[in-house]
């Protein structure tokens, strides 16, 4: 893979993904009709399914960062409608604003101070969830189910180098629902687990595919802890934006 600033990812007319650098400049994409140079798509960034953790408020800190799975039909595009059917709509569905990095190549048995050399960028997405699914009563102990809803796992716009990183994490991470902020993160003090030890724990005995997004948990805010609790609704709003990094912005369409 080419060195990189932000990478933007978009569809041609003929029908291919594609990536493009936009350089070091502006935190938003470019407009419709912009010309720029682009190379053939990361082909795994688009095709393999991700892992994530997430810390949640309230919950007693774990002595490892706890992992499930999304699957690849989980993936969503910035600016796409997410369609919930009814079942989901019922479920208290939720939002996640979290930091997420894209393993540059295979990793296995990694130490922290290694871990750094897999992680290709970082980005912003959305973990969206449908809490009464994690509810002890209806979990069965896992979180696989409640997170792996066609499309709860909008990501993107822009990814940034791990340079260009070191100075966007101070800005932070911000969710917004229809303009009204929700989660504010602290990357340089908030996070529990760095992606470093995250990337580390997840390889021991098991091998990472190059391509692999990695959601790294949210910060306070969610729904389900706000008083009272606020779940999403048809027609919500949701933005999640790091500096550089863009703003990822998804409609929530209940059908």
């Amino acid at each position: 893979m080419a060195p990189f600033s932000r990478l933007v990812r978009f569809e041609s007319e003929d029908e291919k993904s594609y990536f493009a650098d936009l350089g070091p400049g502006s935190d938003e994409p470019p407009r419709p009709g912009t010309t720029i140079e682009a190379f053939p798509s990361y082909e795994a960034l688009v095709t393999k399914s991700s892992l994530k953790t997430v810390t949640v408020q309230r919950l007693t800190v774990p002595s490892y960062p706890p992992l499930w799975t999304k699957p690849a039909a989980a993936l969503a595009h910035p600016n796409q409608e997410i369609s919930v059917n009814d079942f989901c709509a019922r479920s208290l569905p939720d939002y996640e604003g979290e930091l997420v990095f894209v393993t540059s190549k295979e990793c296995k048995d990694v130490k922290p101070s290694e871990a750094g050399d897999y992680i290709l960028g970082y980005t912003v997405g959305n973990d969206l969830s449908c809490r009464i699914f994690q509810l002890p009563k209806n979990s069965a102990g896992q979180f696989f189910f409640a997170k792996a809803f066609d499309n709860f796992a909008p990501i993107g716009p822009i990814l940034i180098s791990p340079s260009l990183y070191e100075t966007a994490k101070t800005g932070g991470v911000t969710l917004k629902v229809n303009g009204e902020v929700r989660q504010e993160a602290n990357l340089q003090k908030d996070m529990i687990f760095s992606p470093e030890s995250i990337l580390s724990h997840m390889s021991q005995g098991t091998t990472i595919p190059a391509g692999t997004a990695v959601m790294t948990g949210t910060p306070r805010g969610v729904g389900a802890f706000r008083k009272p609790k606020t779940f999403l609704q048809n027609g919500d709003v949701v933005e999640v934006s790091l500096p550089m990094a863009g703003t990822l912005t998804n409609t929530m369409k209940f059908e």
